[in-house]
């Protein structure tokens, strides 16, 4: 065999025939999203119908279960690249006419997307502005192949750069390729990658064994990036992960996701099987010196796992807390030796990087923010979902672009941006690049993706709270900052919203979050005053509306809501005291009632339950 002839690529016929033997393929949603909502069953049903086995047309049809789209709101979703139909909010009833339209090229028109600002109906992928305004790398695959059949990744060159690697490349080769891309960590620091390779590579084991360790512990509120690569192309992390392994000469690994993701989980499971059956992992890789071999650790969904010596903690089977740093995983990680520790998405572009070559990736992004970046897109925007664009697109183009704009004509007030350890972005930010720098500038951060983007009714005092609320929560309890500082900055803000606040807490909330972002052990307890930050700091005037006038701008916060009844319009028909749960309403029949202040726990089950609209809320 010649150097650099590589093995993969007669596989990669072979399994290009047997995909071209399926005929027309009908990709059906099968990520976590869309099997909420019932894509299992229809494709059940396909199969049932006989898509799979019988001739339609002269034509050979084959139902193929993918992982996750992205366009999770619009699930369950079914695509046909060969008749360019795409079908939203698919159901099971549907799929007799899906047959139909499948045999005639006609598609079924109402299941088509309807573009929220034009109203027209787009039948194909490619034109859909949610994916045609996406640059997809890391996700180029999902969607597009069957997770569970090696072949469906094999015919698409994944393992070709595995093969290239080992084969032709020294592990300083690899690591100077991963440096000259300008990869950075797409888990929420993001520290150079290829440093951390580097370090890694350079680090003297005690017994000559290295650990390389995929951080898939998703914590973020919102956010299933990493999720919807583990389930729609787990090859591709398996073989970043043994790049990776090459590069820093470490021969085992181990995948550390949550066990709410058991999808994940279970394509994992199978994908690890399959590339060991091929001799694509495990003892000497195609023929090769280098053996490499992968564990799934399931986590018990700890945010704080999500910090690098917490993970270790967690898999080397102790609680999941923080140590101090020095030293780092690259000379003292895992079992005590050194560790390279990435997260899915981050490997997940590995792969393609070897094949490309490092100024591929370089030539997206950014100066100092390579590549693209993967975001969920939350929130109230119409279109919402797993995106992926270059670093440096303007929040503008995300949100009214991609997101096709705020639901209901609403107007835009905010975006939460990098999950509960972000920060805030408001209407001067919508032609800010989201790339690492930019948005450290601005008080937020890129952090793993997480995106909410909130409409003129949010309460921005009540948002603050509530991921103060989950970062609390989530705190180990290790350091003092953290444990007692989230504590008191939650009770501040808890107070804020019940118009119990002082002006003065507001400094006391200003300087509680500077001494937990200087004295916390890990990033979990420096990031966690983020939300509260960047909201004082752009919205002031809203914490001050709370505390000063005892009124929430936004009408959210209930304890700071009137609720009073209208004399001349009320008709004293008793509905309103017979349906409150606190017995605040009094008042004769065929006379105004009113309501004691004192007792009212502002519910508003009056004013749903008033047929005169009597009762309104100040």
């Amino acid at each position: 065999m010649e150097p650099n002839e590589l093995k993969i690529r007669e596989k990669q016929a072979e399994s290009a025939e047997k995909i071209a033997a399926q005929g027309t393929r009908v990709f059906v949603c099968a990520g976590t999203g869309c099997v909420a909502n019932g894509s299992l069953e229809i494709i059940e049903k396909l199969k049932e119908a006989g898509i799979n086995v019988q001739t339609i047309q002269e034509k050979k049809m084959t139902v193929v279960p993918t992982g996750c789209h992205g366009f999770c709101e619009k699930g369950a979703l079914m695509v046909i690249p060969d008749l360019h139909f795409t079908y939203t909010k698919v159901k099971l009833s549907d799929v007799p006419e899906i047959i139909e339209s499948i045999k005639t090229g006609v598609p079924v028109d109402r299941l088509l997307y309807v573009d929220p600002i034009t109203n027209e109906k787009i039948a194909k992928n490619e034109e859909i502005n949610f994916y045609a305004k996406q640059h997809r790398t890391s996700l180029c695959n999902c969607g597009h192949i069957n997770p569970e059949d090696i072949d469906d990744a094999v015919a698409i060159r994944e393992y070709e750069a595995l093969e290239k690697v080992i084969r032709t490349m020294t592990p300083e080769e690899v690591v100077k390729e991963i440096m000259d891309s300008g990869l950075r960590g797409r888990g929420g620091g993001g520290f150079p990658t290829g440093r951390k390779w580097m370090f890694t590579q350079a680090a003297k084991s005690p017994t000559g064994k290295k650990y390389v360790v995929c951080n898939g512990d998703e914590g973020d509120p919102g956010a299933f990036m990493d999720r919807s690569v583990m389930e729609g192309d787990p090859h591709k992390l398996l073989e970043g992960m043994a790049i990776a392994g090459f590069a820093v000469g470490a021969d085992e690994a181990y995948i550390y996701v949550r066990a709410e993701y058991p999808l994940a989980i279970k394509r994992l499971r199978i994908a690890i099987a399959q590339a060991e059956e091929r001799n694509l992992l495990g003892k000497n890789i195609l023929g090769t010196d280098f053996s490499f071999s992968i564990h799934i650790k399931e986590g018990a969904g700890a945010f704080v796992c999500g910090e690098e010596t917490a993970l270790i903690a967690s898999i080397e089977g102790e609680r999941g807390m923080p140590r101090p740093k020095p030293p780092f995983p690259a000379n003292k990680g895992l079992f005590g030796m050194p560790t390279l520790i990435n997260n899915v998405e981050t490997l997940a572009n590995v792969p393609l990087i070897m094949l490309n070559g490092a100024s591929w990736f370089a030539s997206m992004g950014t100066e100092k923010s390579k590549g693209t970046k993967t975001f969920a897109l939350t929130g109230e925007v119409n279109n919402t979902g797993l995106i992926e664009v270059p670093m440096g697109t303007t929040l503008r183009e995300v949100i009214f672009d991609i997101g096709g704009g705020i639901r209901n004509g609403k107007k835009f007030k905010a975006a939460q941006i990098g999950g509960p350890s972000g920060g805030c972005l408001t209407e001067k930010h919508l032609d800010l690049p989201l790339d690492y720098d930019s948005l450290i500038q601005a008080g937020a951060m890129i952090g793993s993706g997480g995106l909410v983007v909130m409409n003129e009714d949010t309460c921005i005092v009540d948002t603050a709270k509530f991921f103060m609320n989950f970062t609390q929560s989530e705190s180990c309890g290790k350091c003092v900052p953290c444990r007692e500082g989230t504590k008191n900055m939650l009770k501040i803000l808890d107070n804020i919203t019940k118009g119990k606040a002082k002006m003065e807490d507001l400094d006391l909330l200003q300087e509680l979050a500077r001494s937990i972002q200087a004295g916390s052990l890990c990033g979990l307890g420096k990031t966690a005053p983020n939300p509260v930050l960047s909201t004082l700091k752009y919205f002031y005037d809203e914490y001050v509306a709370h505390i000063k006038e005892k009124r929430c701008p936004a009408g959210v916060c209930s304890a700071l809501r009137t609720i009073t009844i209208d004399a001349d319009k009320c008709k004293g028909c008793t509905k309103c005291a017979r349906n409150c749960p606190a017995g605040a309403i009094k008042g004769e029949i065929r006379k105004a009632h009113e309501i004691d202040q004192a007792k009212c726990i502002k519910c508003g089950a009056c004013i749903s339950n008033c047929p005169f609209k009597a009762i309104k809320e100040a």
